[in-house]
């Protein structure tokens, strides 16, 4: 467990990452709101074989929260930053949700240092519609709503965030914990988020994708489209789509068992 500061203009700033076990790393980025409790199981699976580095971005989890820097570029620098801090070398990268997106834009910034790339959750390259991208809904739809329930009630904003994307039932208890580790989420790095997810485009980023990619999402997943994923692995040169049925977007919780199987599998894949 180890906080790494980032220099950046206006200042540096801590981001925290869990780092445990031995051997190949593979790191672990997680989505809005959440942090590197999410991927709990999968460190125990693991860290059996491998050496497993979970980031906190900043605003999330343990890592500092300050004003500004939400853009996916630096969270992408943030992530190679911490990287090279703890001296990590060729590695698998997971990202889900909106840090698949912040994933997706490190692997293409450094394709050297990612041999294999994992998306969960996440289209990668949009999280709105747009002339090319024809799925989801429009940013100037989405983002708005989301920005004005944050500011009247953030509890019940963020709550909805988290149930909205489930379509398994998780148990109340699971909807809690998620809950508050999205509450650990300060309101103006939320709303950034939020503005960074909606109208980031990093579609002239697939070329630089040659690495393996294996995409996993869940077939009923709300927020991030298997019809999204499956238009981004045709495009991509070297990947594989595993969609899990009857599963929305938390397939390490709506589905552990099908998610842990395909996680390891590539990971370990020569």
């Amino acid at each position: 467990m180890t906080y790494i500061e980032i220099d950046q203009p206006g200042g540096p700033v801590r981001l925290y990452a869990q780092d445990v076990g031995a051997g190949p790393p593979v790191v672990l980025l997680a989505g809005f709101g959440m942090d590197h409790r999410v991927w709990d199981r999968q460190v125990r699976i693991l860290s059996k074989g491998h050496r497993v580095i979970c980031v906190d971005q900043r605003g999330h989890g343990r890592s500092e929260a300050p004003l500004t820097g939400y853009d996916v570029d630096r969270l992408a620098q943030d992530l190679l930053a911490v990287l090279d801090d703890l001296v990590v070398g060729e590695c698998t990268l997971v990202g889900w949700s909106f840090g698949g997106q912040v994933a997706f834009r490190a692997a293409a910034s450094d394709p050297d240092r990612i041999a294999k790339l994992i998306l969960v959750g996440s289209n990668a390259v949009r999280a709105s519609r747009s002339d090319e991208f024809p799925f989801g809904r429009l940013p100037e739809q989405l983002e708005p709503a989301l920005v004005a329930a944050e500011h009247a009630n953030r509890m019940a904003a963020r709550r909805q965030t988290i149930t909205s994307g489930l379509h398994r039932d998780i148990g109340a208890d699971v909807v809690d914990w998620l809950l508050r580790a999205s509450l650990q989420m300060p309101s103006w790095a939320a709303v950034a988020c939020y503005h960074s997810m909606l109208t980031t485009d990093l579609i002239a980023d697939i070329p630089r994708i040659t690495m393996p990619v294996l995409q996993i999402i869940g077939a009923a997943d709300p927020v991030h489209s298997a019809k999204g994923a499956r238009w981004l692995t045709e495009r991509l040169a070297t990947a594989e789509l595993l969609e899990i049925a009857d599963c929305g977007h938390y397939p390490m919780l709506e589905a552990p068992d099908d998610f842990d199987a395909a996680l390891t599998s590539f990971v370990e894949a020569n």
